[in-house]
């Protein structure tokens, strides 16, 4: 299943390293743009001056990681969309020209999904879509939350919970989940 990551879900950390850890354990195959890229380097640049580097130092990870999930589209295909938000229609283009069976994307309302469904793509967020993997792979998806655990402990020296730690990542049903 090829899945296009919106912007709103690489950002945040922690939900990017769920996403990602639960890809590496070949439960579906990430998809993004140079664009969707770039939209998180900027949004970086509200953590204060390092922030925009941190990101591209981890945008060029992850392309090294994924070199073939980045999609490119021509400009014409961008030219026949309509989406609520004007500024959304590229992600609907790279999930087209990759062939993406979903998007994930914490913005409903700028995805209808009769116009998603025209397309051939479907959205979920990225709390559903996790849970989703997890019925489905639940071995695969704790392996990927337990790595990601592990590695906020280490890195803020605090004591996490799942539960707590993927609440605080809007991954709330996910934590649950994982939890009983």
């Amino acid at each position: 299943m090829k899945v296009l990551l919106d912007t709103c879900v690489i950002y945040p950390t922690v939900m990017r390293e769920v996403l990602l850890g639960v890809a590496a354990q070949g439960v579906f195959e990430p998809l993004w743009s140079a664009r969707i890229l770039e939209e998180w380097a900027l949004a970086a640049r509200k953590l204060g001056p390092l922030g925009e580097v941190q990101a591209r130092g981890e945008i060029a990870q992850l392309r090294s990681a994924w070199p073939r999930a980045e999609v490119r589209y021509k400009p014409s295909l961008e030219q026949r969309l309509w989406l609520p938000d004007p500024s959304d229609v590229h992600v609907l283009a790279a999930a087209i020209d990759g062939s993406a069976d979903i998007i994930v994307t914490e913005n409903a309302k700028d995805f209808p999904r009769g116009v998603l469904a025209e397309e051939g793509v479907s959205r979920v967020d990225a709390d559903g879509f996790l849970r989703g993997c997890y019925e489905a792979s639940p071995e695969a998806v704790r392996s990927a939350c337990d790595a990601v655990l592990a590695e906020a402990r280490r890195l803020s020296g605090e004591d996490w919970t799942m539960r707590a730690l993927l609440k605080k990542a809007r991954l709330p049903r996910l934590g649950k989940a994982l939890e009983a």
